[in-house]
Formats: C-alpha cells, structure tokens, sequence
C-alpha cells in the first residue's frame, strides 16, 4: 500500500519518547491503514500556531488604527512583508519585482513564521514606534 501526502489529509502525531502516536482516533486510523512493518516516509516538523497568526493579525490592527498608516490591516501587512524581505520574486517586463510573500499555512511552516515574527514586530518597532507591550498596557 503506497500512501502520498497529497492524497490524503494531514494527520499529527504526539512524541512519547522515541515513539510517535497519532494524536486524535483519526489519525491513529490513518497509521493503522499501513500495514504493520511497513516502512512510511514521514516529514517532520511542527504545525503553525493558529494563536501566533491571531496575535499579529490583531495587532497589525492596533498599529494600524494608532497610526492610521494603511487603509487596510492587509495593506499594512503587506507593506510589512516588504519591510522585512519577506518576498518573492516575479519577472515584469524584463525587470525582477519583489512582491509579498505569503504567511498562509500552507505556504509557510511554523519555525519560519516564528522568524517573520520577531522581523515584523522589529521592523513596527522601528518604523511606527508601537510595540506589542505598549499596545497591551493601552488595553489595561
């Protein structure tokens, strides 16, 4: 039985020790679907945190209405992706042009948000003055 990642839905698993065990009945069905001995190529590494993407969303929004710099969060978001170099590059008319990167789940994986993470707060940081501790003490 051959089994490819795009073919069926992701499934996580919980490290006990030097075993992994499918966290949820679901996906200790998937593993049962091998059958027992089978070798299985696995790609390790942790999933995002869907609370990360929710902070920076939200203060995005806080910088945003502060300092009325953008018209949109995603406006703002976008200019900091740029700030940051997190980009990609598209050719146009023969030159190279930097667009945003995507932050999307599925483009990105956890440890890499977490470095645009630290850029982009330090980069709001520098350019508007607004860190997440003070938008936090405004709150309180």
């Amino acid at each position: 039985m051959s089994k490819k990642s795009s073919e069926t839905a992701p499934f996580y698993v919980i490290r006990d020790g030097d075993r992994l065990i499918g966290e949820m009945e679901m996906d200790r069905e998937m593993i049962r679907e091998f059958p027992a001995g089978q070798r299985i190529k696995v790609d390790l590494y942790t999933g995002r945190m869907p609370s990360r993407l929710r902070f920076y969303r939200a203060f995005l929004r806080e910088v945003r209405k502060a300092t009325h710099c953008a018209v949109t969060d995603d406006a703002l978001h976008g200019a900091v992706k740029l700030g940051t170099g997190f980009t990609e590059d598209v050719k146009l008319a023969g030159y190279i042009v930097k667009i945003p990167a995507s932050v999307a789940f599925r483009a990105m994986d956890e440890q890499t948000f977490g470095v645009f993470l630290v850029e982009a707060l330090a980069f709001i940081a520098a350019e508007f003055g607004i860190t997440p501790e003070q938008v936090k003490e405004q709150a309180a």
